[in-house]
């Protein structure tokens, strides 16, 4: 069997690492055959609910997790990691915009990225999901024309809006679909995908589809089983698509340099 892969998981005392661990350390993303070890990371305040956790993890005997180490120390957690999936940051609450956010989690995720880059593997494959996660981008191709008005109405404006309206049914922001989704995209980043197929990724922009390079923007790549990804080229665009993908460009292009404020402020 090989040898175990060094999997770390922050924010992991909070709602969606609870909805996310069983499903790593059982082999739904890294494959069945693929030995884990779960390095869980919070904060100092939580370190009683992360016990919890590492106990109930340890209580399901799952047959490819071979150790759980909680810390609350971003240096001690980062060592050696091969795979780190960056859930904590501070949650979305009812009536905050994305951009309300970006004060608190900058710091958060800076402090993790200098620690990512003096004690990781060299090779580490990170995944960012803490709020104010980039706005997706939907590339739509071969579509009937029925779904057209839909798509481009109901469609957008519910996705738009669905954030807000999980927090406001449930006073918590989403859990079991940000782990879903956390699922599908580390489990196709590392083993690939089928040939002639592809997903959607937010990765660095290299100019494809005239969007700004080095934007963090979701493209249609495909993933290979060496860990590796390629933008798809060449898909056809409609003005409706070009018009709602320059617009997400000027958001996330804001967002940006807000960033880059708060980090050399």
């Amino acid at each position: 069997m090989a040898e175990p892969l060094r999997v770390l998981v922050t924010g992991a005392a909070g709602q969606i690492a609870y909805s996310l661990l069983y499903s790593v350390a059982k082999g739904d993303v890294f494959g069945p055959n693929q030995p884990i070890i779960l390095v869980l990371l919070d904060i100092q305040p939580m370190l009683g609910v992360l016990e919890g956790v590492v106990m109930e993890m340890m209580d399901c005997a799952l047959p490819l997790l071979r150790e759980v180490i909680p810390s609350v120390n971003e240096m001690e957690a980062f060592k050696d990691v091969d795979v780190a999936m960056l859930v904590g940051a501070m949650p979305r609450r009812e009536g905050m915009e994305r951009k309300d956010l970006l004060a608190a989690n900058v710091k958060i995720f800076k402090s993790m990225g200098n620690a990512i880059d003096t004690q990781a593997k060299k090779n580490i494959k990170v995944v960012v999901v803490g709020n104010p996660a980039n706005t997706n981008v939907i590339f739509v191709r071969n579509m009937h024309h029925q779904y057209d008005s839909w798509l481009n109405n109901d469609f957008i404006k519910t996705v738009q809006q669905r954030g807000a309206a999980v927090i406001k049914a449930r006073k918590l922001s989403s859990a079991m679909s940000a782990a879903k989704a956390i699922v599908d995209h580390v489990r196709d980043w590392w083993n690939g995908v089928p040939d002639g197929t592809y997903v959607s990724m937010a990765v660095p922009s290299d100019g494809s589809y005239n969007i700004e390079e080095g934007l963090i923007y979701s493209f249609p790549v495909r993933t290979k089983p060496d860990h590796t990804y390629e933008i798809v080229k060449g898909l056809t665009i409609n003005d409706f698509s070009r018009e709602k993908m320059d617009a997400t460009e000027k958001e996330l292009s804001e967002e940006k340099n807000m960033a880059l404020s708060v980090c050399e402020s």
